[in-house]
């Protein structure tokens, strides 16, 4: 269920309320070609309380496509590869990635703490460096003859199975 803040709370208070709430996965999104993407994908994680979200490139996104989420999280940006890398080092690289997957998501066995979604463009999908440097490459199931999700109904599955499988039972 979603929690409610009290009125007149400020994006600070209620990211203090959500953080003990806040989940240990991070989703990385690599700054593509179509800003209202990943407005849209700050708009569905924030409903799974990632630990943060990254942008990867500091071209502008559409906040409106947040919904006003982007208030309430943790967003960090970073310049390019290089520092992505850096930011998240020691910590598991899960790329989702349909082209070049090793895994699809449906048969993933566990997913590890900490573990950092990276998602790519939509066209071009993530650099084959990022790829390289994954632990994991994980394909969403899809059936009929569309050739992919758009990125930001990926990200939500995948963010969707990883709290299917944590919560599950409770």
């Amino acid at each position: 269920m979603a929690m409610v803040p009290p009125l007149g709370y400020s994006p600070e208070e209620v990211r203090a309320l959500l953080a003990p709430l806040r989940n240990d996965f991070a989703v990385a999104v690599w700054n593509f070609q179509n800003p209202f993407s990943i407005g849209g994908i700050i708009r569905v994680a924030h409903s799974f309380l990632p630990r943060e979200i990254v942008i990867i490139g500091e071209a502008p996104y559409y906040e409106k496509a947040s919904m006003g989420m982007h208030k309430y999280e943790h967003l960090v940006t970073v310049p390019g590869e290089e520092a992505f890398l850096d930011h998240v080092a020691g910590r598991p690289l899960w790329s989702v990635e349909k082209d070049h997957a090793t895994v699809g998501l449906w048969d993933v066995e566990a997913f590890p703490r900490d573990v950092v979604f990276v998602l790519g463009s939509e066209r071009a999908g993530l650099p084959r460096s990022i790829i390289d440097r994954s632990e994991a490459v994980v394909g969403v199931p899809m059936f009929g003859v569309n050739h992919s999700y758009p990125v930001t109904v990926a990200a939500g599955i995948v963010m969707s199975e990883w709290a299917r499988r944590k919560y599950r039972g409770r």
